[in-house]
């Protein structure tokens, strides 16, 4: 179940398998083996009368706040500060209960991302404002989207799309001096930096199953934002 977690919220694989025999190891199962992919993971406690024991990856997004208190309950667990039961019975909290932050938390830390981006970067400072809004729009676009379509990669597409187009109408219409800053920084909160991040992790430790699986995805992700903004650059 903790490794289970780990993997649908984010996790490199290096520290899912780490945490998993940590848990293993901790709890008597000397000889305890991982395998570890972004669909499915395999559990072996070495020992004769027992099977492995397999769990489906059925979803994946990014919360890092599930993968630390994972990790943290791994390390009250091998403290002897909790025992197996209190630990399997937080893993269900965790599970069931952890929930990301409020629309209105994402919203704000979008538009700042966003705006703070332009005026680092570009040095565009006027447009700070517009790129703030069109920011939160474009992350409040692939926010319900992913609730509503269920579509992998189709909201990534529509969001960009929404961006570069308000982007450039509020150019057009005289709320914004360079489109192509208030595209680039309302692009920053929907690019897929940690699973990315994730992948060169994974190849770099020898994972030469989920490196490669996240790189693609993450590449896919790319080409959706780009070609959201290739649509709206053509058709205005």
């Amino acid at each position: 179940m903790a490794g289970t977690i780990m993997i649908e919220s984010g996790s490199e694989m290096t520290r899912v398998n780490d945490t998993v025999l940590r848990i293993a190891r901790n709890a008597g199962l000397k000889d305890a083996n991982i395998y570890a992919t972004l669909t499915g993971i395999i559990v072996s406690g070495g020992v004769d009368d027992v099977g492995a024991q397999v769990g489906s990856i059925d979803k994946r997004v990014l919360d890092m706040e599930k993968v630390a208190k994972v990790n943290e309950l791994s390390r009250e667990y091998a403290a002897k500060k909790i025992d197996i039961e209190q630990f399997y019975d937080d893993l269900k909290n965790i599970d069931r209960l952890v929930a990301m932050f409020p629309l209105w938390v994402q919203l704000l830390g979008a538009g700042l991302v966003s705006g703070s981006l332009v005026v680092v970067f570009q040095n565009n400072l006027p447009d700070f404002g517009i790129t703030f809004l069109v920011g939160m729009i474009g992350w409040a676009v692939l926010y319900f989207l992913n609730i509503y379509v269920q579509i992998r990669f189709l909201s990534e597409f529509i969001a960009a799309m929404t961006v570069a187009s308000l982007a450039i109408l509020s150019v057009k219409y005289g709320f914004g001096i360079k489109a192509d800053d208030i595209i680039i920084g309302s692009l920053m909160p929907l690019v897929p930096g940690i699973p990315l991040t994730n992948a060169v992790r994974d190849a770099l430790s020898g994972n030469l199953i989920s490196g490669p699986a996240r790189g693609i995805e993450a590449l896919i992700s790319a080409c959706a934002l780009g070609f959201g903004v290739a649509i709206a650059l053509h058709f205005f």
